[in-house]
């Protein structure tokens, strides 16, 4: 957290109205509403020096004291009997297929046992046993990530020894990822590269943003495959590719060009596609991690491997292209 502690907030008129939770995130910076709630439970937040509730409305005049952060105590990720599709498997790593919906592992805020259930992680443990830790004791195996809604390639590393190997190919932008993504719109050049700094948005903390400065190089080139003309509007099916893996890259990118991905609510795509034929509910976004390149840890061999569309996005296909 940005705030040191104790702190002491003397409430205003314009303060007035405002629940306390709300009040407290946007005063001390750099911390979730679900962290403040959990310290205003652990009576580490004091109005006018009495516990309370996060919902308290405040009416301007109260003092607020904060003795101090949440008391988190740190998870661990536990095996979970989950089917996987796993693509390869060797001593060193595994590439797995991860559907859309599965977590890859649990946030680093999470604070319960619920929060830590059904990811990849725990499906991995119950398969291997035995993972790499140098990713710590809620990320064992992990050397890169897909967002939760994203499907797709995946490798893990079975020991320290592979993961340093494979972190180091992904950092030197040795290993290759290709994804197909539908955005909505037709995208106007047949390929392109976008090169813009990615940083978190500093009033939606759960989005990323091109538009803040002093964010991290990102880079990501795409290929048109097909334009789509339907009942629900026109649509772009493109390849691309990632030299950098950033947190929401090809989401974010892609959107600061006016196309965000298909389903995406995030980033502005709407969670529906209507037409006067009917409605399409998407459950997902359409962004599948399709291909995955990289040199074998022990032997140096490249590996390569793909996966195709799964089914909801075919069919979503076959629904956009009509009869």
């Amino acid at each position: 957290m940005a705030q040191a502690f104790p702190a002491i907030y003397s409430i205003t008129t314009d303060d007035a109205g405002t629940r306390l939770d709300q009040f407290l995130v946007n005063k001390i910076g750099e911390v979730s509403r679900a962290r403040v709630q959990q310290m205003i439970e652990q009576g580490l937040v004091l109005v006018n020096g009495a516990a309370t509730k996060a919902s308290l409305r405040l009416r301007g005049g109260e003092e607020v004291r904060v003795h101090g952060p949440a008391r988190i105590e740190p998870l661990r990720a536990v095996p979970e009997e989950i089917p996987l599709d796993i693509v390869f498997e060797d001593a060193d790593l595994a590439i797995v297929n991860k559907p859309a919906g599965m977590m890859v592992h649990a946030g680093a805020g999470a604070t319960d046992d619920a929060r830590n259930r059904g990811t990849l992680v725990n499906a991995l443990l119950h398969q291997f046993g035995q993972l790499s830790g140098v990713g710590g004791e809620l990320r064992p195996g992990i050397v890169h990530r897909l967002d939760k809604e994203t499907s797709g390639l995946i490798v893990v590393a079975k020991n320290d020894e592979a993961h340093r190997k494979l972190a180091a190919q992904f950092a030197r932008r040795e290993a290759k990822k290709n994804y197909i993504a539908l955005v909505q719109g037709w995208v106007k050049a047949d390929h392109g590269t976008i090169r813009s700094s990615i940083s978190r948005d500093s009033v939606r903390r759960v989005r990323m943003t091109t538009r803040a400065s002093g964010g991290r190089e990102a880079v990501t080139h795409y290929i048109v495959n097909q334009r789509l003309r339907s009942p629900f509007g026109k649509f772009t099916l493109l390849e691309v590719k990632i030299d950098t893996g950033r947190t929401h890259q090809i989401r974010v990118h892609l959107s600061s060009l006016g196309h965000p991905v298909v389903g995406d609510a995030l980033y502005g795509a709407p969670r529906e596609l209507k037409s006067p034929q009917g409605t399409i509910a998407l459950s997902r976004n359409f962004l599948h991690a399709a291909a995955l390149e990289l040199q074998h840890p022990r032997t140096g061999e490249v590996l390569s491997f793909m996966r195709e569309l799964p089914e909801e996005l075919e069919a979503l296909l076959g629904k956009l292209n009509g009869p």
